[in-house]
């Protein structure tokens, strides 16, 4: 399946249901990793940003975009492509900032993380590590708490409407949607162990209620509060 497939059809889904605001959180598209580069400064690949373009043009042309992203240059770059994308055939497109909140804040000590990572053999199995509360937190800050920033950020977007139907990209990395579909989805590593390039997680308001959901199952209520 083409990347980003799961997404338009999530995003479709959710307009055609009379949605008017969407917040889709989304993994930046196909990435580089070249040997010897600081994983944060790999770049799209050609690929990729042709797989981000057509993303866009597929996107309802009567949504009005706007975009949030990782600092990333992959992520930055994806929201525009996304973003020049829609615009090439007839959508209108607002403004696209960096915000840090979708970055990579949760990491604290990156040397910690990746040599966590190889023990545990492998991202997947590093991640539910750190969901079950295994990982240190001088190198990792708590899952629950990473997840709920970042689903405060889609909330808050949530309450910036326009008077058009609106889709705000919030762009940002894998660890950030496995973090969210764990924490606030509940769809777990162990039945869900793969987010692909360009996968989206969904915010989105319904009778006075703010709801996500991913492209697995149905939609939940958001619960962004923190543990008393």
């Amino acid at each position: 399946m083409t990347p980003g497939e799961t997404t338009l059809e999530l995003v479709e889904q959710l307009t055609n249901e009379g949605v008017d605001h969407i917040v889709l959180l989304m993994r930046h598209s196909a990435r580089e990793y070249a040997p010897g580069k600081h994983d944060l400064l790999n770049p799209l690949t050609d690929e990729g940003r042709d797989f981000a373009r057509e993303i866009g043009k597929r996107l309802p042309k009567d949504l009005v975009v706007r975009g949030y992203t990782s600092p990333a240059e992959r992520c930055v770059e994806t929201a525009g492509l996304i973003m020049s994308g829609h615009e090439a055939v007839g959508g209108q497109i607002l403004r696209n900032r960096i915000v840090e909140a979708l970055g990579v804040f949760y990491v604290l000590d990156q040397t910690k993380m990746f040599m966590a990572m190889r023990d545990a053999g492998g991202i997947v199995s590093f991640l539910q590590r750190w969901f079950d509360g295994g990982i240190a937190r001088d190198i990792l800050m708590p899952a629950d708490l990473a997840a709920r920033l970042v689903g405060g950020v889609a909330k808050e977007k949530l309450s910036q409407a326009g008077d058009h139907p609106q889709l705000d990209l919030l762009v940002s990395h894998d660890f950030t949607l496995y973090t969210i579909k764990d924490q606030l989805l509940k769809q777990g590593t162990h039945r869900y162990p793969d987010v692909h390039y360009l996968d989206g997680i969904a915010f989105f308001n319904r009778d006075g209620k703010t709801f996500i959901q991913s492209h697995h199952e149905p939609a939940i209520e958001l619960d962004v509060s923190l543990p008393v």
